[in-house]
């Protein structure tokens, strides 16, 4: 039998709603006795049973729902979970099929795929695995999951190499245990001869993975068609570019945009990100475009570049040319990790989008991104106006994009659109 934790009445309206999480806040009667992961009957202030969660007794998400029946067991659980993990495969070889050209992509998107606590990805022969939460990072839902994937993904009998990698900031929210060492399957002879580097391929292009480095579980897959789009839209304005990608990590839009540009400039503060990046270029012999990596914080540069504009003095201890681009992206990391931060990120975001509009030549494209999830569409457009008007131009949006399919979005949750992508000409 299941513990029941009575919660408030606004969170009972935004549970019915539609939406699956449950704040500590939200909780009327804390019950101390509950375990770590334990299943938990939601009741309101009535006692009307809402669904059942996954308790978790460090985090602020103090419950994720996982079914709306009540009282659900831990075997029943189970079973839901295996079904949902390959409902959410079924889905992947629909919307993202492995081919030549695309051999990476999300499986497993958590919430997006009723499956709180639970993200995989995978990059060629390799799958990623994260366990999120006190009520996943078990040894009954690793075995389904391990079950799920080899005989989901296994071809000719030989399955990927799945690695188990935690992301560090949410196994300290969670106090979570570290993983077993080793893969939990391999097609390898030995679990220590197990691969964990491969090569990937995105739109066409090589990427080289490393599952021990890297931020989350690897490559931005989330931008994947974002790339593609971002490039179309600059070969479609038919000059000669000249292109700055701003926050490049290790290259993704850059690379995609040397295929059309004459000359590409990716910036980014970390010297490892760009030396991945560097990497993948090699990987690409077919790129003749003139790439350049400058190692170097975003808004300094960009203000600094700015003001070359009209001091031409400062030109000469600029790394590069102040410009005008013909096509400049901006990809930064979440500037808002709470709503409380929020105000903040959308200052940075206005600073970057001024500077960039500012430097783009007549007719340029601006591929503009927010990955923070308390940062809304809404919120993110209008920043991006605001910086057009007080720069002086004439900026049409010409998409609105977001996360590719294989990171569905759930309407009633709003944090699985976290991802914005605007392409935009400037006159």
């Amino acid at each position: 039998m299941t513990s029941t934790l009575r919660i408030t009445r606004r969170a009972a309206d935004r549970l019915r709603a539609g939406h699956l999480w449950v704040y500590r806040s939200d909780i009327e009667q804390p019950d101390e006795t509950l375990a770590p992961g334990a299943l938990v009957t939601i009741v309101d202030s009535r006692r009307i049973p809402l669904g059942t969660a996954l308790y978790s007794t460090t985090s602020q998400i103090a419950a994720r729902l996982i079914s709306r029946t009540p009282a659900l067991t831990r075997e029943q659980y189970l079973i839901d979970l295996k079904d949902r993990i390959e409902s959410a495969l079924a889905l992947r070889r629909e919307l993202a099929p492995i081919s030549e050209k695309d051999n990476a992509h999300r499986l497993i998107f958590a919430e997006a795929d009723d499956l709180p606590g639970i993200i995989a990805d995978r990059y060629n022969d390799l799958i990623l695995l994260q366990l999120l939460t006190q009520g996943t990072a078990q040894d009954d839902v690793r075995k389904i999951i391990v079950e799920a994937l080899r005989s989901q993904l296994a071809q000719n009998n030989e399955p990927p190499t799945l690695w188990e990698r935690p992301d560090p900031r949410i196994r300290e929210l969670e106090q979570l245990p570290a993983p077993a060492p080793g893969p939990l399957f391999t097609n390898a002879p030995s679990p220590d001869s197990a691969p964990s580097t491969t090569t990937f391929t995105l739109n066409g292009l090589r990427f080289h993975y490393d599952a021990s480095a890297g931020q989350k579980t690897g490559a931005f897959l989330d931008q994947r068609l974002n790339y593609e789009a971002a490039a179309r839209h600059v070969v479609s304005s038919g000059r000669t570019h000249i292109a700055l990608d701003v926050c490049t990590y290790q290259g993704g839009f850059a690379l995609h945009l040397a295929r059309v540009c004459s000359q590409v400039t990716g910036i980014d503060q970390s010297r490892s990100a760009l030396e991945a990046a560097d990497r993948n270029l090699t990987l690409n012999p077919s790129i003749h475009a003139t790439v350049n990596w400058i190692e170097a914080d975003a808004f300094t540069l960009l203000r600094a570049l700015d003001d070359a504009t009209r001091d031409a003095a400062s030109i000469e201890t600029l790394p590069l040319e102040p410009g005008p681009f013909d096509a400049i992206v901006l990809d930064p990391p979440a500037f808002a990790k709470s709503k409380r931060a929020a105000e903040g990120a959308l200052r940075g975001y206005k600073e970057l989008n001024l500077r960039a509009i500012r430097l783009l030549t007549p007719g340029g494209t601006l591929v503009t991104c927010s990955c923070s999830h308390h940062v809304s569409l809404a919120d993110f457009t209008e920043i991006v106006a605001a910086a057009a008007a007080d720069a002086g131009r004439r900026v049409q949006l010409l998409e609105s994009r977001a996360a590719a399919p294989d990171h569905p979005e759930v309407l009633t949750l709003p944090e699985t659109r976290y991802l914005k992508c605007l392409i935009c000409r400037v006159d």
